[in-house]
């Protein structure tokens, strides 16, 4: 993610669809630390380590540690605790990136932070006897009782017709592959959190709304390739449930980079969407994902290699 939620970034377009689309990414990837608590916690460690010099940031920062903390009501349990402690990480990481290594993309810091805590939560796990089935089965009962809460409320709004076995079938398998992935999908909430918090901090502290370069320049390290052949590698060989756990995984994060990569090289060479544009996008990413998410996902590899864009600009002068 070099560019996307690049730090700095110039230009005359507002930023708003970008931290928009993000926080889109945000709530669809969100398993089980809430959109508030995730972007909330680095929010409130950047806007303490700049200082509160305006209302508006004293003010923000209260709230979000007021619901953060609980003071607003809340059940605590396990899982309350895990996604704070995720979100504690995450932010300290960032915040130490930021001010260690000023001069580092946004995205860099931001994977880097997501690498670091994942290191740091998973020696915990290991240490922790049980931390890591604990924390599994944890998730798992939550995101069955979400679908399960969600299948209620829809057989109540249309009557108990509404939902064929099919659907009601699909909805659990969902569930279950959500369960399945879900570092994968932490991995990419955490990524799109702390865009958003950048943002805001940025325009808390009077930087304007221009913390998020635009979609098409977003790239991130070629390296990272690796990481996704490693996680096809240890799904064909098939070398057991936890190796295969961990490749569907990598290819998960890796993929959904990649997709929306795909995407930066379409708009990069298109030169952006019209509203009907964005409008059919839309359509076609609700009926078909994977068709257009594995396009664009095959695009962003072959970005990798063949610098899609740079080809571009020089056929364009």
């Amino acid at each position: 993610m070099e560019q996307v939620i690049n730090g700095g970034a110039r230009g005359t377009q507002r930023g708003w669809p970008r931290v928009a689309g993000l926080f889109g990414v945000v709530l669809a990837t969100s398993v089980f630390v809430q959109p508030t608590v995730l972007i909330g916690v680095p929010l409130v460690f950047l806007l303490a380590a700049r200082g509160f010099g305006n209302v508006a940031a004293a003010g923000v920062a209260g709230l979000l540690i007021v619901i953060i903390s609980g003071g607003l009501g809340g059940f605590s349990d396990g899982l309350w605790y895990a996604e704070r402690a995720w979100a504690v990480l995450l932010g300290g990481w960032f915040l130490t990136l930021t001010l260690l290594l000023p001069g580092w993309r946004l995205t860099s810091r931001a994977l880097a932070a997501s690498a670091a805590a994942a290191v740091v939560a998973g020696a915990i796990m290991v240490l922790r006897e049980g931390g890591w089935s604990t924390l599994d089965a944890a998730i798992s009962l939550s995101v069955q009782a979400e679908t399960d809460a969600t299948l209620s409320a829809i057989s109540l709004i249309g009557g108990s017709d509404v939902l064929s076995p099919d659907v009601v079938t699909l909805m659990r398998d969902i569930a279950t592959t959500r369960v399945m992935v879900f570092p994968a999908l932490l991995g990419i909430e955490s990524l799109a959190a702390l865009a958003v918090a950048w943002w805001v901090r940025s325009r808390l502290v009077g930087e304007g709304d221009q913390g998020l370069a635009p979609l098409r320049d977003f790239r991130f390290n070629d390296h990272l390739v690796w990481v996704l052949v490693a996680g096809i590698l240890l799904l064909v060989l098939q070398s057991g449930e936890a190796f295969a756990r961990v490749g569907s995984n990598a290819v998960v994060f890796m993929g959904a980079l990649y997709a929306l990569r795909g995407l930066a090289v379409y708009f990069f060479v298109s030169g952006g969407l019209s509203v009907i544009g964005y409008a059919v996008f839309a359509v076609l990413l609700v009926l078909v994902p994977p068709v257009i998410l594995g396009t664009a996902a095959l695009i962003g590899i072959g970005d990798t290699w063949l610098d899609l864009r740079a080809r571009s600009a020089q056929k364009a002068i």
